[in-house]
């Protein structure tokens, strides 16, 4: 292992050891057993090294979304990646604080990463008609509340004592972002009858009563987001490229009103 990677490796550990989450260059030295000057040689200073600790603890996060297969079903995907993000901040409660302090002048390209990794999950969920609004302002939701609940979890214990409070504020959030057909959908299927043949000269069904205006209009948002993903996925060649840009902003309009 190399000088730089073991100072990190320990810089690291002590982070997640210290009761506060904070850690002296100096104790990181004196365990990695190297000087100073090494370590500043590295790393420049300590908000250097912790910087570099931060990313480390992205690219441990990172680690198990990177190589995900997506499934067919992109809300389950992302019901799974809130609960997995509130994991991970739960295991790692120092290094998390880290990860998302104000200190951190500059986010990490990580950082940037699982942002883009959520805004793609929203768009497949878009483009199969199951998203309220447009994927880049619901992936900007989904990730404050995320974070917010789970630095309040690590942060404040003795306050946040309830289990299920992660849980219930991500059905909070699902419940805006997404459509309520896509919410039910996993349990509606298993709970609904099987559908019967009608007897012998029964009348068939009344047709459905045609939608009200208001709820004509509660589609929109919905196919909105839904055409933007899908000409996000593949732009048409008929349209110029300024063409394209004036669709996509009444597109994010439509979507987020």
């Amino acid at each position: 292992m190399s000088t730089k990677a073991r100072i990190l490796e320990v810089a690291a550990r002590l982070v997640a050891e210290s009761p506060d989450g904070d850690v002296s260059t100096r104790a990181v030295c004196e365990a990695a057993g190297v000087g100073a000057p090494a370590l500043y040689r590295h790393f420049g200073d300590k908000e250097g090294l912790l910087s570099a600790v931060v990313d480390h603890g992205w690219d441990k996060y990172l680690a198990t979304k990177r190589d995900r297969a997506p499934g067919t079903d992109p809300v389950q995907d992302l019901r799974e990646g809130w609960d997995s993000h509130t994991e991970f901040a739960l295991q790692n409660p120092n290094l998390y604080r880290l990860m998302n302090s104000p200190a951190m002048r500059t986010p990490p390209a990580a950082a940037l990463e699982s942002h883009q990794i959520l805004t793609s999950d929203l768009r497949r969920a878009a483009e199969q008609g199951k998203l309220r609004l447009a994927p880049e302002l619901a992936a900007q939701m989904i990730m404050s509340a995320n974070v917010g609940v789970a630095l309040m979890l690590v942060s404040r214990p003795a306050t946040f004592t309830d289990a299920t409070v992660a849980r219930r504020v991500r059905d909070a959030v699902h419940a805006v972002v997404f459509t309520p057909d896509a919410l039910d959908s996993r349990t509606a299927a298993a709970a609904a009858p099987a559908p019967s043949a009608p007897a012998a000269g029964a009348l068939a069904p009344a047709p459905a009563p045609a939608p009200a205006p208001d709820a004509e209009r509660a589609h929109v948002p919905v196919t909105a987001a839904r055409l933007n993903a899908l000409l996000h996925q593949s732009t048409p060649a008929t349209l110029t490229p300024a063409e394209t840009t004036l669709l996509t902003e009444w597109l994010n309009r439509l979507s987020n009103e």
